[in-house]
């Protein structure tokens, strides 16, 4: 398979993944892909680093709020459908000031 060929073309590529080959249909990564074009054209050829920090930093917040409010608040189910323990999730939901003062909720 070439990897310049259209996904479309190729009746395996929804079959069997390839390493490092998105389905043309992955909404999100082509988000986080125009994302990162955008912010690599607003470095007007400068240098970046900690690159994979800064994604994570920016990513991970909202990712966690929207699954916290999808989940009603649960933070066992949201816990669950992120596929992290439950004290990594409540860790990572202080981090970001997503947990009210009394433990539950959001902080915002």
């Amino acid at each position: 398979m070439s990897m310049n060929m259209p996904l479309e073309q190729d009746p395996e590529v929804h079959e069997t993944p390839v390493a490092g080959v998105l389905p043309s249909d992955c909404v999100l990564a082509e988000s986080v892909r125009h994302a990162l074009d955008q912010y690599f054209e607003t470095l007007d050829g400068q240098s970046s680093h900690d690159l994979y920090a800064l994604v994570m930093n920016e990513v991970e917040r909202p990712l966690l709020a929207s699954v916290l409010e999808r989940c009603g608040g649960n933070q066992s189910r949201a816990a669950a459908l992120l596929g992290l323990n439950r004290a990594t999730l409540r860790k990572k939901l202080r981090t970001h000031g997503l947990v009210g003062t009394n433990g539950n909720g959001s902080g915002e």
